[in-house]
């Protein structure tokens, strides 16, 4: 089985910074895509970023320039440095990767979340 746990989440001011961090345990083979999502009440889940095993990265337009992703593959370990925080920010992050247990056998996995607030 295999687990992604989210930390890191937070209230902070506007302009603020927080970092997330999200670790991946269980029977791991290998990680390929591993991404970070959000959501906020009655909206659609959507990627803010993304970042494969061969580190080609993808950021959604509203983030680019204030956020940066990247992985410690060492530790199965993604992490999302959000700067210059708005309170449209405002939301529940997501990890999310796609983990094979086993040689080839690909799944997505998602974490539990967790809320970032951005208000003064």
């Amino acid at each position: 089985q295999v687990q992604l746990v989210e930390s890191g989440g937070g209230l902070v001011q506007p302009g603020g910074s927080l970092r997330l961090s999200c670790a991946a345990s269980g029977s791991i083979f290998s990680i390929n895509f591993m991404a970070w999502s959000r959501q906020t009440p009655g909206n659609q889940r959507e990627l803010v970023a993304a970042i494969t095993s061969g580190d080609r990265i993808n950021y959604a337009d509203s983030v680019k320039g204030r956020f940066t992703i990247s992985r410690d593959n060492a530790k199965n370990t993604v992490y999302l440095q959000m700067n210059s925080l708005k309170p449209e920010d405002t939301a529940i992050y997501y990890c999310n990767a796609d983990v094979a247990p086993s040689y080839g056998n690909y799944r997505r996995y998602w974490g539990q979340g967790t809320q970032v607030t951005v208000s003064s």
